[in-house]
């Protein structure tokens, strides 16, 4: 019998070594589910919504290097969308087939149609409709070679038609090359970079993901210039582990220790980061980067020194230019200041609050303190984003995930999932918020199905946070941020995860470490402080202004135990920004 192209489809994909298509069948799709399933070769993901489907093949492609997912005509690529927004802006190889209508219908308006070019155009690096047998394998080749080099989201519009006619024999190559290449600045561009750091007397360096293989040559840079390290949120799990000279996060998460030290410096090193937010970097300093995709560079600061390059190759041909600087006082200032901002981030730890306001701060350190030296976090958009990045600890075999880009609500269930398919043996531990929980709450049906032993630790502040502390800082009354308390542990026993609830930091403890125990998906409802706060590392004074403002409105509607419980909550917190 002929191959069909369908086949030829997941052949190429077993080749390039994809495990499992994550999808929700039908229609269109209908052909390639069947060659899956008579290939015995890997694995469809009968996921319950298409976004989360794409959050999946997400993750799974930050930890392994390669993950595909699929939606059929019309609706399923539009619930795509969000997900591949995501690993696109990631940086994550993603293969999506956007099955569509026939191809003898296209232009006709015809019932779920779609134009798969508009509509994936802003979320992938190649984005494709073949529609011959011909155009086809060569269109899956480049769509592997681009999401491998690219960093990003291949397209391939696959029309249900194409999927049942005969395969064609491609005159090109069928198999990817992911092979990777040294790539440093030039020995003149090295040159430059090694006078400029020699000359300088406060030295600081800030460093991203790009810095995730190169945590040994980031930390023998710093010993030899004596200078603190700071770190994005993406950066943190590669660059903060046995490291005695990182001074934490900067940004909206971050630290007033690491936001001091860019502050302070002379000269400030950008490895293998493109920090969004222009005001957290300093302005008076002069600043070098260094990243693999040269095209951003500059686009955030005013850089004096720019070069292309990955971190580990470009820092192994710096060393030996270098002279070993011998003023450690800048670095010891900064080492000090960071113990101090270490010391006082353990206020809610130790205090670990009331019955239904557990305090989050202390839930993400007891969750930090049981989990796995190994395992894989993967953190909601919002509060719980800074509680991870303030309270889980890296340990060099960490990994954490989350929507760094993209931001979106509701990601770190569906990319657990992913998480747990592509490391079924490593434990898997999802830090949800009861906004983001609700959002995707259909796909705890994927995790019972797949018996995926995940562990959904939920923050329940019976609020969207973040939102509420935006418009409190903004000087408007929080409105509409309120939700209504769920018991998402009588949900998830429903439908067959082992459920929790912890109404106080006692039964909190316990309950984490009995769910870290369970052999098998499990989750915690923790009934957390509503009115926690998370402010940036340096607020300034129109942000404390809007948030007197807010609590002065609020008083004035008759919220007067509101605006008390919030202060009761964060009394110790604002005094140290005050």
């Amino acid at each position: 019998m002929a191959k069909k192209v369908a086949e030829q489809l997941v052949e190429m994909l077993i080749d390039a070594g994809v495990k499992r298509i994550y999808a929700v069948t039908g229609d269109s799709l209908n052909e390639v589910n069947d060659a899956v399933r008579r290939s015995g070769k890997i694995d469809w993901v009968h996921v319950r919504h298409e976004e989360a489907g794409a959050y999946a093949a997400g993750a799974e492609a930050e930890l392994e290097g390669l993950a595909c997912c699929a939606g059929s005509s019309g609706p399923g690529h539009v619930h795509l969308i969000n997900g591949l927004y995501d690993a696109h802006r990631s940086g994550a190889p993603v293969i999506a087939i956007a099955s569509t209508c026939p191809s003898s219908e296209f232009g006709t308006d015809y019932f779920q149609e779609t134009n798969t070019i508009k509509l994936f155009d802003d979320c992938s690096c190649y984005n494709v409709l073949a529609t011959t047998p011909v155009q086809f394998p060569r269109m899956m080749q480049q769509a592997l070679q681009h999401a491998y080099h690219k960093k990003g989201v291949s397209v391939i519009g696959f029309p249900g038609d194409l999927a049942a006619m005969e395969a064609v024999e491609s005159v090109a190559a069928t198999r990817a090359f992911p092979g990777t290449a040294v790539m440093r600045p030039s020995d003149s561009d090295l040159q430059q970079f090694a006078e400029l750091v020699n000359e300088s007397k406060k030295t600081t360096i800030f460093c991203g993901i790009g810095c995730r293989a190169a945590h040994d040559e980031v930390v023998a840079l710093a010993e030899k210039i004596k200078a603190p390290v700071g770190y994005s949120f993406r950066g943190k799990m590669y660059i903060q582990h046995h490291n005695p000279f990182e001074v934490g996060m900067t940004g909206l998460l971050g630290l007033p220790s690491a936001y001091n030290a860019m502050q302070e410096c002379d000269l400030l090193i950008l490895l293998g980061t493109d920090f969004p937010y222009a005001n957290f970097l300093p302005k008076h300093c002069k600043i070098i980067q260094v990243d693999a995709k040269p095209e951003v560079i500059g686009r955030r600061a005013k850089v004096t020194l720019g070069f292309g390059g990955t971190i580990k190759d470009t820092i192994e041909s710096l060393l030996p230019l270098l002279h070993e600087k011998q003023d450690d006082g800048f670095l010891k200032d900064q080492l000090e200041f960071y113990s101090k901002v270490k010391k006082a981030i353990q206020v809610y730890v130790e205090d670990p609050g009331e019955t239904d306001l557990i305090h989050p701060e202390y839930v993400c350190s007891v969750i930090n303190k049981k989990a796995a030296d190994d395992a894989i976090f993967t953190v909601d958009t919002g509060m719980s984003c800074v509680w991870g990045a303030r309270y889980l600890d890296a340990t060099g075999k960490r990994e954490m995930l989350g929507s760094w880009n993209h931001g979106s609500m509701a990601n770190a269930m569906p990319q657990a999932i992913g998480a747990a398919f592509a490391r079924p043996e490593t434990q898997v531990i999802a830090l949800c918020g009861d906004g983001g929980l609700s959002m995707m709450l259909g796909d705890l049906a994927t995790i019972v199905q797949y018996q995926l032993p995940v562990k959904l630790m939920v923050f329940n502040n019976r609020s969207l946070g973040m939102v509420k502390l935006e418009m409190e800082v903004a000087g408007l009354p929080d409105w509409q941020t309120d939700m209504s308390n769920t018991d998402f542990a009588a949900v998830a026993e429903s439908m067959g995860i082992k459920g929790f609830s912890a109404h106080t930091p006692r039964e909190a403890d316990t309950a984490i470490e009995m769910a870290l125990a369970h052999n098998g998906p499990a989750l915690v409802n923790i009934l957390t402080d509503p009115n926690a706060l998370a402010m940036p590392p340096k607020a300034n004074f129109d942000q404390m202004k809007g948030f007197a403002t807010a609590m002065t409105k609020m008083m004035f509607n008759g919220k007067v135990n509101e605006v008390v419980a919030i202060i009761k909550s964060n009394y110790k917190h604002l005094s140290e920004i005050l």
